[in-house]
């Protein structure tokens, strides 16, 4: 007797491959493992061949087949994942040198006898098994006679098959070769499926089998072979039970004996965390046996926990650790020292906010038992030193092996590649852009890379679990990265910083929330304005110059005599033929070129811009143009105006430049050609050249992120660029596009971060017609509403009406759901709801909270439904939104009404094209008013139909490209300061003063200050005079001095510092005893040469970097209580001083 008797009548072929692989269950666990996946096979073949409702996915490979929607649909959830353990078992025994058990065959038969259960409850025609027909293992008990087939055996055998197959889908492929009794064949299975779904289904399947074989999956994926009986139901003495004992689902060993980690596993049903505590008894009892405490992981197949409760909370992961990341946390319980206590390399990041930032995440992450942290550090300060340093310090600590580093441009992962390997070599940094196989402790990638590189396999190992790496650092972090790439952070269970340029005030609190922050209260953070005033960037000095035809478009009625005669002579792109009576400004550099526009922004910045060379040549330029077209009309202007520079000096660099990195390196060199550099999207990040000093803005911006971005190509330092001594003090930014004015108005983000996918969009619109038809026949149904419509012929025989319109709109929900593949790691993170979404009995009641969880938690995630032409979904999305308006009374349809008008007229010029000549009739419809009146849901679907293939034949986008020369205005320009910058005026008057005053230090007023000693009113008079006579300065840079400094003999202090020998005396008393400690002497003297160099100092300062580097607990940790208290005293006594 077989388990799998019931196939024998109508599927003889499945019923023999299922028997065999049943016979060999227990002589032959690989011979039953091969069958096992060959008779999934020949099962899932039947039923494409002689189901017609299964479409053909791209391949025809059984793992293909089984992923394809309509096939995952039909199956449900629960066979669909038989099918998939099956086949994953199968391949590793073939695939696998490793022995393959009897238990994993015996879990393979069982999942065949579900799935075969299925197979023949769908489809057979006369004898349908009993709901109540469950599997009995005892027929797996008989040893076989058969001699164990060896394992090139098996591989030949399934070469052998594999040909077969393949034959075999060519004929299925070659539908006009399908004879008559296949057709009938197809015609009886199809009327028996029909038959067959109307009954309820209650055979139990046994779910909770598979999500443990899900989870044995995982594991494996892991590389836990799970092939000795200890690493299930493993016994353990002391539960807190009338036995004294318990089962531990799984324990996952060390090589030396002892437990790593423990499985607490829930029904599929119950949250995961409700097994927290009885895991955490398991590990007191596998502790008080073993002596090691095992890291603990909880799950219920979908949701995975894991709690080292040594360190840190109960955290969700998405799988599990493979052996040797296990082993090295637990190691670290006792290897892993303190990151206070080492030093960090200033080598590589000394100045004081990158040590600060330093100090702080460490704080966060030892002290504070965060995982998260965000800087927020001004373009230019060092940000890639900064945490390259503290990786170095993790690294020391103990507390980081391997490293990940994302940015979302290739040139700043080489960017940040090379500083890796000249600031730490020994870090082995693996650029995973240009070399995906090689190994070390810091990988760099783009985040397009990563998403592609978890989902790979070796020898059916993830190479990249969710624990390879224990620091993910994200480059330029905000709310659209997330949202793109936010899966990546998800997946990974590391320490995760972020980086960005953004000022903290203009980060949108989303991107706070995703690192568990307050809002505007980043980890640390280094603004442009502070690195400004330390001296360690330059300012912008920023101009909004008004241009005419930029800002307000062009009008006919404004031009001269002679330019509307070239107006009118020009070969415009309108319908009718006749010039337009004016172009917008959004038209301006998109597709018309305007010469004299170009000519006279060109001109302003070449005679305003910053000259280098003595004054004779423009200093490095970077012009941001709009598109390419505008990019090279700037470039062909420059040279008609310049011919004597030969080509040289003014260069277009984009991604459409062949070997631009070449011209980006010329750009580089400082007195090499090109000097302007015209850049379309390229060069607004990854480029540092310290010469520039104009940058241009000759397109709109809207972007935050992009913004500051830009501003950053110009802050950095450049010694004597000028001349001798003659250093960058500031760069100069022309807007010609109003964009300085938009972002001081501090405006809210447009980084895209709202923005949904066209799928996601589709999606979403799919959903709301349903909902709105089931509403509108609702009403129907209490004679609340209009009669319903009539049918319309959607022009291959079947009727479209509201009904069938809404039930292939559900359709298409459900079969981009069963599109999701649960190999996906984003998929994979969403399962719980993703499975519930395949049941059909999901889509019952379509409420609110229906549409919120599908909204956020499905839609989004990737699905492998063949994917359509853009324009047709494009079409699809229009038709969609015009249905719902008419359906909802939405004053949103003349809007959509409109463009689909502008569609059929676009069609209507193509009917050289026989398919479209072919709806022409339909398309003329649509421009005439008539067809408009009476309009119905079902008539707007029908033209959604016959349309949508024909949108690809419209030649958009390509708009005849308009050259005019019409005298443009271009205005005075306006200075501006930016938020978050400061008043470049007063950066300078500092700068200046800072000079001045260094250079009279001998003046009695200024003596007094460098020695500690009070200021009368007459000094500060005397004081301020000098600078007014100077011509420093004037009355208003005084009065903001005073009032930003709270005085201002502390601002003149703050420039000059005070005397090394004076502040010495000043603490003399704390090192003069005989019993002084060299952390005393080392705390003093920073405090000595902060006040000589600054001037002044918070006392706060000294619960911060650099002085908690020698005393993390402040002060009081080198001295008592008095002398710490002497020590504040003193200070506060030196700033005191300088008051007037």
């Amino acid at each position: 007797m077989s388990n799998f008797a019931f196939l024998a009548a109508e599927f003889s072929d499945i019923f023999d491959s299922a028997k065999r692989a049943e016979a060999l269950a227990d002589g032959d666990p690989r011979a039953a493992a091969f069958y096992a996946r060959r008779t999934v096979e020949l099962a899932v073949q039947w039923a494409y061949k002689h189901d017609p409702g299964l479409k053909f996915p791209y391949q025809s490979n059984i793992s293909a087949l089984i992923h394809e929607p309509s096939f995952q649909k039909l199956a449900g959830q629960a066979v669909f994942s038989k099918a998939r353990i099956i086949i994953k078992i199968g391949n590793q025994a073939v695939h696998e040198s490793r022995e393959t058990k009897p238990a994993e065959a015996a879990n393979a038969v069982r999942e065949l006898f579900h799935l075969c259960f299925w197979l023949a409850r769908t489809y057979a025609r006369k004898d349908h098994p009993a709901d109540g027909l469950a599997f009995d293992p005892a027929h797996l008990s008989r040893k076989t006679d058969v001699v164990k087939r060896a394992f090139a055996e098996l591989t030949r055998m399934k070469s052998e098959m594999e040909e077969k197959d393949r034959a075999f889908e060519t004929m299925l492929r070659d539908k006009a070769d399908l004879d008559a009794e296949l057709k009938r064949l197809r015609a009886e299975v199809a009327a028996a499926r029909h038959q067959n779904e109307a009954r309820p289904d209650h055979h139990d399947y046994s779910e909770a089998q598979t999500r443990d074989l899900y989870i044995d999956l995982l594991l494996k994926e892991a590389g836990w072979k799970l092939d000795e009986p200890r690493d299930r139901e493993f016994p353990v003495e002391g539960m807190p039970n009338n036995e004294g004992k318990g089962f531990v689902d799984y324990v996952l060993w060390g090589d030396d004996g002892k437990p790593l980690a423990l499985i607490e596993a829930k029904r599929t049903k119950r949250d995961p965390r409700a097994g927290q505590q009885q895991a955490k008894l398991y590990a007191d009892c596998l502790e008080r046996q073993f002596g090691q405490r095992p890291i603990i992981f909880t799950s219920n197949g979908y949701e995975h926990w894991i709690w080292d409760d040594t360190a840190y909370p109960q955290r969700a992961v998405s799988g599990f650790y493979k052996k040797d990341e296990l082993a090295l946390m637990i190691q670290r319980r006792v290897s892993r020292k303190p990151i206070a206590g080492l030093a960090i390399n200033k080598k590589i990041a000394g100045r004081y906010y990158q040590t600060r930032a330093i100090s702080r995440v460490a704080e966060t992450f030892e002290t504070n038992k965060q995982r998260k942290s965000l800087l927020v550090m001004a373009t230019g300060s060092g940000k890639t030193r900064t945490v390259i340093a503290l990786v170095d310090l993790l690294m020391r600590a103990g507390w980081v092996k391997r490293v990940l580093f994302l940015a979302d441009r290739v040139a700043l992962v080489n960017q940040a590649v090379r500083e890796f390997k000249r600031q730490l070599p020994e870090t082995s940094p693996v650029n995973l852009v240009t070399d995906r196989q090689a190994e070390g402790r810091v990988f760099l990638s783009t985040y397009p890379t990563m998403m592609n590189l978890i989902d790979e396999r070796q020898a059916g190992q993830a190479r990249f679990g969710p624990g390879h790496f224990d620091l993910v650092i994200i480059d330029e972090a905000h709310r659209s990265v997330y949202q793109r790439y936010g899966a990546i952070f998800d997946y990974f269970d590391s320490l995760l910083i972020g980086l960005t340029a953004t000022p903290k005030d203009e980060i949108d609190r989303n991107t706070y929330g995703l690192f568990d922050l307050e809002d505007g209260v980043p980890t640390d953070a280094y603004s442009l304005d502070k690195a400004v005033e330390d001296e360690y960037l330059v300012p912008p000095h920023s101009v909004s110059v008004p241009l005419r035809f930029q800002r307000e478009g062009i009008r006919y009625d404004d031009l001269s005599d002679a330019e509307k005669e070239q107006w009118d002579m020009l070969e415009w792109d309108e319908e009718d033929g006749d010039p337009p009576d004016s172009v917008n400004a959004e038209a301006i550099n998109k597709w018309l070129f305007n010469a004299d526009t170009v000519d006279k922004v060109l001109a302003h910045v070449m005679t305003e811009g910053l000259k280098v060379a003595g004054g004779d040549r423009l200093g490095k330029t970077i012009i941001f143009a709009k598109n390419q077209s505008h990019a090279e009309f700037i470039e062909e202007r420059f040279n008609r105006a310049h011919p004597h520079l030969a080509g040289h000096f003014a260069r277009v660099i984009t991604f459409k430049t062949e070997y631009a990195q070449s011209l980006i390196d010329d750009f580089s060199k400082k007195d090499g050609n090109p000097h302007i550099a015209i850049s379309v999207d390229m060069l607004d990040t990854g480029i540092d050249v310290p010469e520039v000093v104009n940058l241009v803005l000759f397109k709109l911006i809207r972007s935050k992120t992009k913004f500051w971005q830009i501003i950053g190509r110009g802050t950095r330092l450049c010694p004597e660029l000028f001349g001798p001594l003659e250093d960058k003090e500031f760069f100069r930014v022309f807007d010609y596009c109003q964009n300085l004015e938009f972002f001081r108005q501090n405006p809210q983000p447009d980084d895209g971060s709202n923005a949904k996918s066209l799928n996601e969009r589709l999606f979403a619109a799919r959903f709301d017609l349903v909902r709105a038809l089931d509403e509108k026949h609702r009403l129907d149904a209490s004679g609340m509403a209009e009669a319903r419509q009539e049918a319309y012929d959607a022009g291959d025989g079947k009727p479209l009406n509201e009904q069938t319109i809404r039930d292939e709109a559900l359709d298409a929900l459900q079969t981009y759901v069963a599109g999701m593949n649960f190999d996906n790691f984003i998929v994979r993170a969403k399962r719980r709801a993703v499975e519930k979404y395949k049941a059909a009995e999901a889509w019952n009641e379509l409420t609110d909270a229906v549409r919120d969880e599908l909204f956020d938690e499905v839609a989004p995630l990737p699905s492998e439904v063949k994917s359509e032409a853009e324009e047709a979904k494009r079409f699809d999305l229009l038709i969609f939104g015009l249905e719902l308006a008419l359906l909802k009374g939405s004053k949103s349809f003349d809007r959509l009404k409109k463009q689909l008008i502008e569609i059929a007229s676009a069609l209507d010029e193509q009917t050289a094209i026989p398919i479209i000549a072919a709806q022409h009739p339909l398309i003329l419809d649509i421009l005439s008013d008539p067809w408009w009146e009476g309009i119905t849901v079902p008539l707007l679907e029908l033209v959604r139909l016959r349309l949508r293939g024909l949108l690809q034949h419209i030649e958009k986008g390509k708009r005849k490209i308009v050259y005019t020369d019409f005298e443009d205005e271009l205005g005075l320009g306006a200075e501006i300061d930016l938020p978050e910058v400061g008043e470049v005026d007063f950066a300078r008057f500092k700068r200046k003063a800072r000079h001045f005053l260094r250079e009279h230090e001998d003046h009695i007023a200024i003596a007094k200050l460098r020695h500690g000693r009070p200021l009368t009113a007459t000094d500060i008079e005397e004081l301020q005079a000098m600078l007014l006579t100077a011509g420093i300065g004037d009355a208003k840079h005084l009065e903001k001095a005073t009032e930003i400094a709270h005085g201002f003999g502390a601002f003149v202090r703050s420039l000059v510092g005070l005397d090394r020998a004076a502040v010495a005396e000043a603490f003399s008393g704390f090192v003069a005893d005989s019993g002084v400690t060299a952390d005393q002497i080392e705390f003093i003297d920073m405090v000595i040469e902060h006040l000589t160099e600054k001037g002044a100092m918070d006392p706060g300062l000294l619960y911060e970097s650099p002085f908690i580097d020698v005393a993390p607990e402040g002060p009081q940790q080198v001295f008592d209580f008095e002398k710490t208290k002497k020590l504040v005293e003193v200070i506060r006594g030196l700033n005191e001083s300088a008051a007037g």
